[in-house]
């Protein structure tokens, strides 16, 4: 039998866990370092009572065994209504962007449709270079000025000329420019693009219950968290980690979801070229996230009754998302309050001058983003800082990528999971977590990895082929 250690209990290294014991195999330990279980996934409380999610988290899935296994972590949903909407020039305008100009003031709005037609019949010969190039050629230069261009900034921290456009795929609509003159000629709103166009949330204890009841549902005993649980080195060659409380544990598959780069710095033997691989880590892109949690008093105005999450490409807020997360659970703020949470990006290309005066200045931003007004009673305010929030697609990505992991994959480590892959377009909570059930599937019967290695045909169409066979 394969013995399987796993490194982190976020949704990747809980998926592993749980297709084991789906499977009855009972010779396998994971690893944490967190108290608390859930990786970027887990959920918090604050001292006035308000729920918070480390980002604004939503279930929708390409798998069947992933539904199965959320209906057999969590009884209680509320199904939601995907509304969406971008702030920008004083206005709202819902999501996706270039649907619905007609919301914009003419300036913007002539700007806007101009760029479009100017590059409707453009061809090109090779495809673009970069994400800079890939939304210029589709959205033409007056919606890059307005939205493209600073909100994927404020979003990923890097300017979008050094990232690579292998991710896109559903993440980004495209145009199409009839369905944008019928809208502009109308006046009709079009909101129902995207994946996540509903969605649902669990009606308690955050993003990070569901996963809290997943592990809970796993044998206790060979789940094992707390700092004394953080992985010194690996060793490639005996194929045993080194803990931070001194002991050894041996493996012959090793499913690592810690940081791509930080595993890479860890890993020495015979056949490790350190200079090398820690030369790749170096290459690693990424930023860190900011969440800050505004609790307010009453109920929100009737503007944001039914909006989810809302985009800030403007200079005059520091976030680039903010979701009226009491709507996604009324259980989510006390009785009487509602609730904001805010993400803001950083890295060395976009520094945050102060975290001491962040939230402060996001509430700033609320103001001049009609979320807040003056008079709103604020009776709660949460920071929560992720260095790393964000693995960034760069160019020259997937060259790195392609290098070291079949050499770790040679001496059975598989790196997996939103920063263990380093792949964004397979970095949501079902994505993750599947990447953790089809490693196990490799390991152990050599069942080819779909979603890691063929991101772009798992959210053309469903899995069907993995079924959950645990019961509640």
């Amino acid at each position: 039998m394969v013995k399987i250690v796993i490194i982190g209990g976020g949704p990747t290294g809980l998926g592993a866990a749980l297709r084991l014991t789906d499977l009855g195999v009972t010779d396998w330990e994971l690893y944490d370092c967190s108290p608390q279980i859930g990786g970027l996934s887990r959920s918090f409380v604050d001292d006035a009572g308000f729920t918070w999610d480390i980002g604004g988290h939503v279930i929708f899935s390409h798998y069947s065994y992933f539904d199965d296994a959320m209906n057999f972590a969590i009884s209680e949903w509320f199904e939601h209504q995907r509304e969406s909407w971008v702030r920008t020039h004083g206005v709202w305008v819902p999501y996706p962007f270039q649907n619905n100009i007609h919301r914009l003031p003419e300036v913007q709005r002539v700007a806007a449709l101009e760029g479009l037609l100017d590059v409707y019949k453009e061809t090109y010969s090779s495809k673009p270079a970069n994400f800079e190039e890939y939304f210029s050629r589709q959205f033409g230069k007056g919606i890059c000025d307005i939205f493209m261009r600073p909100y994927n900034f404020k979003v990923w921290a890097v300017p979008p000329a050094l990232m690579s456009c292998e991710w896109v795929g559903e993440r980004v609509a495209t145009v199409d420019v009839k369905r944008v003159c019928r809208n502009l000629i109308t006046g009709q709103d079009d909101l129902g693009w995207g994946p996540n166009a509903t969605f649902r949330f669990p009606a308690r204890g955050g993003t990070g219950a569901i996963w809290a009841s997943l592990a809970a549902r796993l044998p206790a005993s060979n789940i094992h968290t707390g700092s004394q649980y953080e992985i010194s080195s690996v060793n490639l060659e005996s194929k045993t980690i080194a803990l931070a409380n001194g002991s050894t544990v041996a493996f012959d598959c090793l499913i690592s979801t810690m940081p791509f780069d930080d595993l890479l710095r860890r890993c020495h033997g015979a056949t490790v070229d350190q200079a090398r691989w820690t030369g790749v880590a170096d290459q690693m892109v990424f930023s860190g996230t900011h969440v800050i949690g505004i609790g307010i008093r009453g109920a929100p105005p009737a503007h944001l009754k039914s909006m989810c999450w809302m985009y800030f490409p403007d200079s005059n807020s520091p976030f680039y998302r903010a979701t009226v997360f009491s709507n996604y659970s009324k259980f989510n703020a006390p009785e009487g309050c509602w609730s904001l949470m805010l993400e803001v990006s950083e890295s060395v290309h976009k520094p945050v001058a102060s975290h001491a005066d962040l939230v402060e200045a996001c509430i700033a931003g609320c103001l001049a983003s009609a979320l807040l007004t003056p008079t709103d009673e604020i009776v709660s305010r949460w920071h929560k800082y992720l260095a790393k929030g964000y693995p960034t697609p760069f160019v020259g990505r997937n060259t790195l990528l392609d290098e070291i992991q079949p050499l770790l994959m040679k001496h059975g480590v598989m790196s997996r999971g939103r920063f263990g892959g380093w792949k964004y377009e397979v970095a949501n909570q079902d994505h993750s977590m599947m990447q953790g059930v089809e490693a196990v599937d490799f390991a152990l019967h050599g069942t080819p990895e779909r979603t890691y290695f063929h991101p772009n045909e798992v959210n053309a169409t469903k899995n069907t082929s993995l079924r959950l066979s645990l019961t509640r």
